[in-house]
């Protein structure tokens, strides 16, 4: 059992030192990294995470965050600021309404999957391993959808409310760190027809 408050004394500081970070970086993808290197080795339970009984047959434990950013035509989300995913996806463009990002993305609502075995209407996106629990957070600028946070796991019954809760707090400042350091700018110099793109799971 995690103790709450230890957890809550970590997500403090980590939003402090990423705040600081933040302040000396005026490169968007670099500034979304302060943030998705950081929640892989944070969220989560730590002894689901590695129980066997929770990882799929010959599977080992392993985790993933990256951050969907929408893209200037609506159509797509970029894979931006990846961690432990395939070489290959990184900016991928993955179809706006994909799986549980693109619900996420239109409803504006954070999500948590705490075995994605029970949902039906689970799309694997992540190809470096299936994630067996997942948190996502809609990144919200001004009243509108810009992008989704997504963090991942491959045991199932790793994320609590508790990481939803936290996720939510670094979304929120991911998002106002993506926007002060030219993000919607720099999402307009990509060439998008070079990107690799993903319009079904696998």
């Amino acid at each position: 059992m995690r103790d709450v408050g230890r957890f809550h004394h970590e997500v403090s500081l980590a939003l402090s030192r990423i705040a600081a970070d933040a302040a000396i970086t005026d490169e968007p993808e670099e500034a979304l990294w302060l943030t998705t290197r950081m929640l892989p080795s944070l969220l989560g339970d730590r002894d689901a995470a590695t129980d066997p009984t929770n990882l799929p047959e010959g599977a080992r434990p392993q985790s993933a965050c990256t951050a969907f950013m929408r893209t200037p035509d609506g159509r797509y989300h970029l894979i931006t600021a990846p961690v432990n995913f395939a070489p290959e996806q990184y900016h991928e463009k993955v179809a706006i309404n994909l799986g549980h990002p693109g619900h996420v993305a239109a409803t504006q609502r954070p999500l948590l999957l705490r075995d994605t075995s029970h949902h039906t209407s689970f799309v694997k996106i992540l190809q470096t391993f299936r994630a067996g629990s997942a948190v996502q957070t809609p990144m919200l600028w001004r009243g509108r959808s810009i992008g989704v946070l997504i963090c991942a796991n491959a045991a199932r019954n790793t994320f609590a409310e508790i990481d939803l809760l936290a996720m939510q707090a670094f979304t929120g400042l991911a998002a106002a760190v993506w926007n002060a350091s030219g993000g919607p700018a720099w999402l307009e110099t990509l060439d998008y027809a070079k990107l690799p793109e993903r319009l079904t799971g696998s």
